[in-house]
């Protein structure tokens, strides 16, 4: 592969907890030549005979990402944290690599990617409008494309753990507890400095803009771009109001958010595979599963978030798919989305039908919208499970709503910065 042709991957959050993860489990799964979370999962379908895909697209979509190096971009707040974390995933990878040497089976690719490995960092705050836009002008003005965008960063506005409804479900409902909890009470009326929901715009709306702003990096990708949106088991529309599309008086902001990236993300990437030419940007969803980060820390002692990680182990052993628990393992989904060929990740076994509109009213809705999951067996031996995107027909006509919004709010956002660019 030539320098001019390898993955150039943006990672927002990449400094700890998941994003980390998805850097450090790329970094490992791209020193083999064949890497394993390029391979298919229990749902890819049947491999199709040579002829039935475009031609255009049949290398890529058949094959898994395989290249002699990488350019890994860590889009991070703290440019300090951010660089000492760059420091550890090199030490990782130099790790990695040793080992590999000293294998009977060792091929010589290891190193080659090492040596073709280049890690920067930029800084990105999502609360601010000003630093998405300013950083997208790095990005475009110093590399010539980009193959994968990995939208991870999120938070969550926790207030405090109400205790009576804790207590209840852990008696009641204990595998429950420790997977969707509903005792984590949140605020509301947060906005950001723009004046937009905080929440909202950390979530969901902040990594729209910087879709929208590299969009034609990503047209420039050398193979079909792919675009990762981060979502979460707890991702529900049972919290959702469509007139509060902000999220600023959402008693489930958390939530709320991430249901609108599953059904942002479905939307997206059904218009993408309407797309006659191939060239538009995938997008895929991705959940870690329950992960321990420093998310909910701030709401307990270290005491009890021990305990907290030693029942996620019991309900992982007591047969809960959904606990993968380490950074590393809750990152499968997010690199099996950036590493393996399209066919194993196209769930439609046809072109979808268009958005519905006022012109094709009567035309349905498509039939199939998941995510892809961190999934581990009892062992914790982990692989990419499917859950569904809740609800999907029904949220479909809001999900083109919302879409119209934000791409509106977009252009509004764009020529602002344009004219402070000029003046």
């Amino acid at each position: 592969m030539s320098p001019s042709s390898r993955p150039i991957i943006i990672v927002t959050g990449a400094n700890g907890g998941v994003g980390f993860g998805i850097c450090e489990r790329l970094l490992y799964q791209l020193c083999h030549s064949n890497p394993t979370d390029a391979t298919a999962q229990a749902f890819a379908p049947p491999h199709p005979d040579s002829g039935s895909a475009p031609h255009d697209e049949q290398l890529h979509l058949l094959h898994p990402l395989q290249c002699d190096g990488l350019t890994l971009i860590m889009a991070c707040r703290s440019t300090t944290r951010a660089e000492v974390a760059k420091s550890q995933l090199l030490h990782s990878l130099d790790a990695r690599v040793a080992w590999l040497k000293s294998q009977p089976t060792y091929d010589g690719h290891a190193e080659k990617f090492r040596k073709n490995v280049d890690i920067n960092v930029l800084c990105l705050d999502l609360a601010d409008i000003g630093s998405i836009f300013q950083f997208s002008n790095v990005v475009v003005d110093k590399y010539p494309y980009i193959s994968h965008l990995i939208f991870n960063a999120g938070l969550a506005s926790f207030s405090r753990i109400h205790w009576p409804t804790a207590i209840w479900q852990v008696l009641t409902s204990p595998m429950n507890s420790v997977t969707a909890p509903a005792f984590y009470l949140q605020h509301t009326g947060e906005l950001s400095v723009d004046g937009l929901g905080w929440v909202w715009q950390c979530n969901f709306f902040g990594h729209f803009i910087l879709f929208k702003s590299l969009h034609k990096k990503l047209l420039s990708s050398p193979t079909r771009a792919r675009v990762i949106w981060t979502s979460s088991l707890e991702s529900s529309p049972a919290y959702y109001d469509p007139k509060d599309w902000q999220m600023t008086n959402n008693l489930h902001s958390y939530e709320s958010t991430k249901y609108q990236i599953d059904i942002v993300a479905t939307l997206l990437d059904t218009l993408a595979l309407r797309d006659p030419t191939h060239t538009q940007p995938r997008h895929f969803i991705a959940q870690p599963g329950i992960c321990s980060t420093s998310i909910g820390k701030a709401l307990t002692t270290p005491l009890l978030d021990l305990i907290k990680v030693m029942l996620f182990y019991l309900a992982r052993m007591c047969g809960s798919p959904h606990h993968p628990i380490t950074p590393l393992k809750a990152a499968i989904p997010a690199v099996h989305l950036s590493l393996a060929p399209l066919l194993f990740i196209t769930l439609f076994n046809s072109l979808p039908p268009k958005p519905s509109s006022k012109l094709n009213a009567d035309v349905p809705p498509t039939p199939l919208a998941v995510r892809y999951g961190a999934e581990t067996d009892r062992w914790g031996h982990e692989r990419v499970g499917l859950t569904p995107v809740k609800e999907w027909q029904r949220y479909q006509p809001e999900a083109e709503f919302l879409l119209a919004k934000c791409n509106a709010l977009y252009e509004q956002l764009s020529a602002v910065q344009r004219a402070k660019s000029a003046s």
